[in-house]
């Protein structure tokens, strides 16, 4: 799924643990297009957080900005480009290293120009799969911060790794990890609904609900919010068993 930069600046804003760090001013686009044409073109979602914060850090990974070529925490020092990887973000004491994967941009669900993300462990020296864009990489980040794993299910993590979240025009609006906690403990789920996760809503009072525990962990079901009940699928209405599928056909709602 394409990035939402709405709910990209509600995750940043709202998420413990991010640090904005304050400079004179974000970078300019002109700064920005002359890092790319040092290490080619940048992924938008990374884009837009020059372009809004500049500068930062996601957990105890410092994110970086476009200065002096020669400075270590600009983009274009000369040792975070390293073939087809592109060092981003890097943890302090010889911890994790975050890159864009350059061969495979536009590969992923996150739209074009999107590069997925990968993690080199700062211990063993492997390289693992993080996210499909900048965007899912701080909401993965923002997730593990609140506890929240990668996601409350495979489904809802599979999203939060393009964005975090999404809201359409209709309505339908799935959670990302800033909003998730907050609004399962506003309507009680754990109480009133144990297994179940309330992952989204459709803006006129009923909720989206997952199992995350089961053998059935990709099925959504709509309840009204007032009507939370611990047999969600017999009490409520099936809406798909593919979550990210349905929201990119525009979640029609019966």
């Amino acid at each position: 799924m394409r990035p939402d930069p709405i709910l990209l600046r509600e995750l940043v804003d709202a998420s413990p643990g991010f640090g904005r760090r304050a400079l004179p001013a974000p970078p300019s686009e002109e700064l920005i297009r002359a890092a790319e044409a040092r290490v080619g073109p940048l992924p938008p979602s990374y884009r837009w957080w020059l372009s809004a914060y500049g500068h930062g850090r996601a957990g105890r990974a410092e994110i970086a900005t476009i200065g002096p070529a020669d400075a270590h925490e600009s983009l274009t020092a000369p040792w975070r480009l390293d073939g087809d990887r592109l060092c981003f973000a890097v943890e302090p004491d010889c911890g994790d290293a975050y890159s864009f994967a350059l061969d495979r941009a536009g590969a992923g669900e996150a739209g074009a120009g999107e590069c997925p993300v990968v993690l080199r462990d700062g211990a063993d020296g492997e390289e693992y799969p993080v996210a499909e864009s900048f965007a899912g990489f701080l909401a993965v980040r923002a997730a593990l911060l609140r506890g929240l794993r990668e996601g409350p299910n495979p489904s809802v993590a599979r999203l939060w790794r393009s964005t975090p979240g999404v809201l359409l025009d209709n309505g339908v609006h799935v959670y990302g990890p800033h909003l998730l906690q907050e609004r399962n403990e506003t309507f009680e789920v754990a109480r009133y609904a144990p297994g179940w996760t309330l992952v989204g809503d459709d803006s006129g009072g009923d909720g989206l609900f997952m199992r995350h525990h089961g053998r059935d962990r990709a099925s959504v079901h709509r309840l009204g919010l007032g009507a939370i009940g611990g047999d969600v699928a017999a009490a409520g209405e099936p809406v798909t068993d593919d979550l990210t599928g349905w929201l990119r056909a525009g979640a029609v709602l019966r």
